[in-house]
Order: C-alpha cells, then sequence, then structure tokens
C-alpha cells in the first residue's frame, strides 16, 4: 500500500510529532508533503528514512500549490491520501479528487468547542471545512471528544473514526539518572519542586495560570516550559511582574525522540540562556526532571504531553484533557481535573509540594490504551476500509 501524507507544516508540534511516530509504525510505503515549513520534525521524518517534500506554499490563498498538488499525487500512484491540519486537509482533499483518488482519509487534530488550531472558529472556517471533508471518504478523530464535535458541525458519524494518538510508552520510562542530569544543566535544584507545562507557547494554553499559581508557592517551587509560541515573551514579563523570573525555566522546543531534531538531539530555541544550556537531548528527560505536569488549557482535542507524563510516571493536572477523560473512571489513576484559574491550581500544586515527589516512579496501567502500535493498527484498518469501499465519487453537495 503507497499512502501519501499531506500535512501543512512540520516544524514542532503534537500533529507533527504524532505524524513522524505513526510512520515508524504503519505497515506501508508513505511520502509525505507539506504545504509550508519543512522545520525540525521534517528532518526527524527524513532521517528516519521517509522522503519530505516542501512545496513552498506561500500563503492560505497560495492557490499555485494546487496543480502542484495534483501532478505529485499523480506522480507517485498513492492507494490512499491522508490529510493532516486545516489548510493541508482543504488543499489535500481538493488535489486528491482532481488526480483520480477516491481514498481519501483527514485527521482532525486539534478541533475544540471554540477553537481550530488555536485560532477562533468563525462560520466561513466551518463551513469551508464542511465544504473540503465531503471531498474525501473517512475523518479520523484523535479523541471521542473531537468526534462527537464533528458530528455536532454537520459530519455524518458513518464518516468519523477514532483513531487515538499514541506514544511509544518506553520511551518516556522514568529514568532517575536523567532526571539529575537534567535538572543539573538547567540550574534546578535538586530539592526543588519543579511544575512542568509542555506545549505551544500560546494563548489558549494558559500557561500564564502555571506562573500565578506558583508566584503563590513557596520559593523552593520551580517552573518549567517546554515549547515555543508567540506567548512566550509576555510570560517571560509576567514571571518579572510576579518576582518569580529566576524561578522559570524557558527550555524551548525539545524533539521528542533521541536525535529528533535531525541533528545532534539538542533543544532547538533562539540562543536564550536558557535554551543555552541545553539540558537533554529529548522530552522524556525534560519529564524525567519534573515533579508533576499541568495543564491549565480549557480546550483540548486530545492531551498527548499529558500522557505522556503519566508514562514517565509524573503525576498530572489538567483542565481539559479528552485523553484522561476518555479512560474507564477507574483507570484515571494519578491523574485530577483542576479549574483553570491560578488558585484552584496552586491549592493541589501545594498538596502536591507537601506530599513530595515519588521515589518509584512508574506509569499507570492505564497508559497502555495509547499504544502507538494499537493506533497505527487501527489507522490500517480505516485504510483498508476507505480502499474496500464503493468506488463511486462521494456527493459533494
Amino acid at each position: 500500500m503507497r499512502v501519501l501524507h499531506i500535512i501543512t507544516g512540520l516544524g514542532m508540534g503534537g500533529a507533527e510529532q504524532q505524524l513522524r511516530l505513526l510512520l515508524r509504525h504503519v505497515p506501508a510505503t508513505c511520502d509525505v508533503l507539506t504545504l509550508t515549513n519543512a522545520g525540525t520534525v521534517a528532518r526527524g521524518i527524513t532521517a528516519d528514512g521517509t522522503r519530505v517534500t516542501d512545496l513552498g506554499m506561500a500563503g492560505n490563498r497560495d492557490l499555485a500549490v494546487l496543480p502542484r498538488l495534483v501532478r505529485q499525487i499523480r506522480a507517485g500512484r498513492y492507494d490512499v491520501v491522508h490529510t493532516h491540519l486545516y489548510r493541508a486537509c482543504l488543499y489535500g482533499r481538493i488535489a486528491a479528487r482532481l488526480a483520480g483518488v477516491r481514498a481519501v482519509v483527514a485527521t482532525e487534530h486539534s478541533l475544540g468547542d471554540s477553537q481550530l488550531e488555536g485560532r477562533p472558529l468563525t462560520s466561513g472556517v466551518r463551513a469551508l471545512y464542511l465544504a473540503g471533508e465531503r471531498l474525501g471518504r473517512v475523518t479520523v478523530a484523535v479523541s471521542p471528544a473531537v468526534g462527537a464535535r464533528l458530528n455536532r458541525w454537520g459530519v455524518p458519524w458513518q464518516r468519523i473514526r477514532v483513531v487515538p494518538n499514541g506514544i511509544d510508552a518506553d520511551r518516556f520510562r522514568f529514568d532517575p539518572a536523567a532526571r539529575a542530569a537534567a535538572r543539573a544543566q538547567l540550574g534546578l535544584p535538586e530539592d526543588a519542586f519543579v511544575i512542568g507545562g509542555v506545549g505551544r507557547l500560546t494563548e489558549g494554553k494558559r500557561f500564564d495560570v502555571l506562573l500565578r499559581a506558583a508566584a503563590q508557592l513557596p520559593p523552593d517551587v520551580r517552573v518549567l516550559l517546554v515549547g515555543t509560541g508567540p506567548q512566550e515573551p509576555e510570560l517571560r514579563r509576567l514571571a518579572g511582574r510576579l518576582g518569580i523570573a529566576e524561578r522559570v525555566r524557558f527550555a524551548g522546543e525539545t524533539a521528542h525522540e533521541e536525535g529528533g531534531d535531525g541533528g545532534d538531539g539538542h533543544l532547538v530555541g533562539d540562543g536564550n540562556a536558557d535554551r543555552a544550556r541545553r539540558a537533554a537531548a529529548h522530552l522524556p528527560s525534560l519529564l524525567a526532571a519534573m515533579d508533576t505536569l499541568a495543564s491549565p488549557s480549557p480546550e483540548e482535542a486530545f492531551g498527548l504531553a499529558l500522557v505522556e507524563g503519566l508514562a514517565c510516571g509524573l503525576p498530572v493536572l489538567y483542565a481539559s484533557c479528552p485523553a484522561i477523560e476518555g479512560l474507564p473512571r477507574g483507570e484515571r489513576t494519578n491523574s485530577a481535573y483542576c479549574a483553570s484559574d491560578p488558585d484552584s491550581f496552586a491549592q493541589v500544586l501545594y498538596g502536591l509540594r507537601q506530599s513530595g515527589p515519588s521515589p518509584h516512579r512508574t506509569a499507570p496501567a492505564a497508559v497502555r490504551h495509547y499504544s502507538i502500535t494499537r493506533s497505527a493498527g487501527r489507522l490500517m484498518d480505516v485504510y483498508a476500509s476507505v480502499l474496500s469501499g464503493p468506488n463511486q465519487e462521494v456527493n459533494p453537495r
């Protein structure tokens, strides 16, 4: 089976990282087309042995990319075209139809109740989304919550398949030596209580809540933020105004896997002092350096970072996490809901600090629900279903 994956960009991000991991486990011959930004993850995918082509799209309305997409699809003689993220889903579905490929799958990674990929939802965005969706066969939702949102938008249930994001849990197994090394290189005292946050530094992630909560806690509490984004300057200024700048570390981008940046595996950043420390080669070492992982974002599509935190044996706090909320109640161990406000987070975090870190950090059994091999197998089932289905065109109305 030949599969072409089309994605909007390949900088560091959850959807991009998930694509790379899936490519390692899906038993199909795959190529990747990125509309723009063949960045850190593109280099990693290439290093893994999968071909990546950057179309260099100039902007959302660069229609010249369509004929180039069509030519690429026809030349590759692909059995399935699989699109990821809003812009790629729209252009990729149209191009696949023009190229004569009817087995078109799209994964919806980032649909929230009020935003899509961190941008506010509007009636125009919704209308364009639904028009493009009808050109494909199946839309994959990364959680039941996303599937329900798609259905409320007007996508019929028979066109939705839920394939949860997956992780390689062994990569995140807690390593005490990695914890000690990462803390030393980041300048974090061994006896400090470290609150972690992982994700794009955007307004919707609400990492300001963590900083305001930390400001209410004793001085041995530190904050370690892993990720970059447009809100980073404001978060740095906020830490200064709160008087906790020396207690906050901005680790920048980091590869999920060893060598994941296509180079030496070091942190990828802008050269600031915190990044110059280059604390650890990959995300598992940074998670090992934390004592808890917190996500104050009130609207998530899955919550991949929290699942990775659980795999590292961390207690996790969340304001929204469909991955955890979708588990049977008896399996939601080592995790707790917390309202997305500084006082609520400060109260729960203070209790965790008082309890102290667990000397033996192990992953809860629930992590097995999100095995990457299981997710890859379910995705192959989706491919098989769209290839074996009737060959008539999908009604574009």
